[in-house]
């Protein structure tokens, strides 16, 4: 017992020394399986997260709308594709990861089981969802565990695309017709909320945010960063004319920061248990997606064997 309390503490020791912890290094199993779970979490949440964007790249507005989307979605299944890797690295398997998606054990952003209803809410999903992903995010390039920080440098980098780009849809409708203002502002009303709770639960209540700040898998707590998001989010609607949909919102002069209204909790918390909008939709999508490609996983699998097969007898 006392062998692997002093790992522990050394192992505590080397997080708040700053030094990264790599795949081979001793870690605590809570340690392993959280990162396991966030980082699971997160590469699902790629992977779900270009369902309610793909359904408009046949009706975007221009060519060059549709390039740029396009572009977006492959970006994030190439995030999917890095995180899945960097789980792997916490010796769990792919194929045991995608199984607990597709069976309902893993959970990804609530966020996306909402629906996508005009062509603003692709605005309002780089604009909000990808920049709460981004301020999420940032801090994550500076976890403790080296292959996730590794992989979060890139994929920050191009969410910053993706946000600049959402963000230019709304202000182009924003400054627009008196038609193309109100879908903007109709996006915005209904995405503000569920972009809020994208930082999870406050921290009082959030299961792992303790152990998670400890370890320095995260950096800043759930409340500081949505704070923050409001900050900024608030000054960037006015900028383009658009109202957030909040009769509590405030400055306050004290705090240095905006005052928000409550967040609808049951809601969010009725959506991470499957009772969303989409949910069910998501899922169906994602598990007809996997069997469809069973035969290219098969086949390519079968390439491989043939190949080191035939490196063996040479």
């Amino acid at each position: 017992m006392s062998d692997v309390k002093n790992l522990e503490e050394r192992f505590q020791e080397r997080i708040d020394d700053e030094q990264k912890i790599e795949p081979r290094d001793w870690m605590p199993d809570k340690y392993r399986q959280n990162l396991i779970r966030q980082i699971s979490q997160h590469a699902h949440s790629e992977v779900v997260g270009m369902l309610p964007e793909g359904n408009w790249i046949s009706r975007a507005p221009s060519l060059r709308r549709k390039a740029i989307l396009l572009a977006k979605i492959q970006d994030e299944a190439g995030h999917g594709l890095y995180l899945y890797s960097a789980a792997e690295t916490l010796g769990v398997g792919r194929d045991q990861l995608i199984d607990q998606l597709l069976t309902g054990k893993a959970k990804y952003s609530s966020i996306f089981n909402y629906p996508s209803l005009s062509w603003a809410d692709i605005g309002a999903i780089g604009w909000l969802v990808d920049g709460a992903a981004i301020m999420n995010q940032v801090m994550l390039t500076r976890t403790s565990y080296g292959p996730y920080a590794r992989a979060m440098v890139r994929i920050c980098k191009e969410e910053s695309f993706h946000q600049r780009q959402g963000y230019e849809i709304m202000s182009v409708l924003a400054s627009g017709t008196e038609e193309q203002k109100a879908m903007a502002q109709d996006a915005l009303d209904r995405w503000w909320w569920p972009s809020l709770m994208m930082f999870g639960p406050n921290d009082a209540d959030s299961a792992h945010s303790a152990e998670s700040m400890k370890w320095k898998i995260k950096r800043e707590s759930n409340d500081e960063l949505r704070q923050r998001f409001v900050d900024r989010t608030v000054q960037q609607a006015e900028t383009i004319g658009l109202t957030v949909p909040d009769p509590d919102l405030k400055w306050n002069e004290e705090r240095g920061h905006y005052d928000f209204g409550p967040i609808d909790w049951d809601e969010f918390w009725n959506v991470v248990k499957g009772n969303g909008p989409c949910n069910r939709d998501r899922m169906k999508a994602r598990r007809e997606a996997h069997e469809n490609g069973r035969w290219v996983r098969e086949a390519a699998a079968a390439h491989a064997a043939k190949k080191a097969a035939r490196k063996t007898a040479a």
